[in-house]
């Protein structure tokens, strides 16, 4: 989701007003308004019954993986994308942006080392904060596709009131998204020198 969306909002960014602008606008508004409910059955009908070109169900490798992931990434990098567009336009009407155009950068080196960096910013905290969305959709998607996971695993298991298995889940649950948003602070404080310096006063 995140190698799609970024690309994508760069060049919404970049490309502002033009029909490439609205086309990816466009895109990522149907992108957010599908559920996986809805997203998976299409994906299925169109790639499996109509194309033939992925699996339904089962567990064949790699290409089994593509329609579950992109059920999954779908509504994710339609977030991220629209995300990654408004702080870039923001971002490229700051100072230290006119600065290295008036320097004879090219725009391409402003955009993607200078610009990308500050605008990165509240895009890296939204992405720790979609994990409980994405994993909440990991429960519809692993039934659509009939694919045994943690989610399927924790609904049947609270269907037949097996409390440990249960309580497992949910440990494993929350020490990954524990795991997860410890990751995206340090990458935020990479990204970001300043909330080091300030977490060390």
């Amino acid at each position: 989701a995140v190698l799609f969306a970024s690309p994508l909002g760069v060049f919404a960014a970049v490309k502002k007003g033009s029909h490439w602008d609205q086309s990816a606008m466009g895109l990522s508004l149907i992108g957010v308004s599908i559920p996986n409910f809805l997203m998976g059955p299409i994906l299925i009908l169109v790639f499996s019954l109509w194309l033939g070109w992925f699996p339904v169900s089962g567990r064949d490798g790699f290409v089994s993986l593509i329609l579950p992931a992109l059920t999954l990434g779908t509504a994710m990098a339609a977030i991220l994308s629209r995300m990654v567009r408004a702080t870039l336009l923001e971002t490229l009407n700051e100072d230290y942006i006119r600065t290295a155009r008036a320097k004879g950068l090219s725009e391409r080196l402003v955009v993607w080392r200078h610009a990308m960096r500050n605008a990165l910013l509240p895009v890296i905290t939204l992405l720790g904060l979609q994990l409980g969305v994405l994993l909440g959709g990991a429960v519809i998607t692993e039934v659509v596709f009939s694919w045994p996971g943690l989610g399927q695993l924790t609904i049947e298991s609270i269907q037949r009131r097996d409390y440990p298995v249960v309580q497992a889940c949910v440990l494993l649950i929350s020490l990954t998204y524990v795991v997860v948003n410890t990751l995206t602070d340090l990458v935020y404080g990479w990204l970001d020198p300043r909330v080091r310096l300030e977490g060390g006063r």
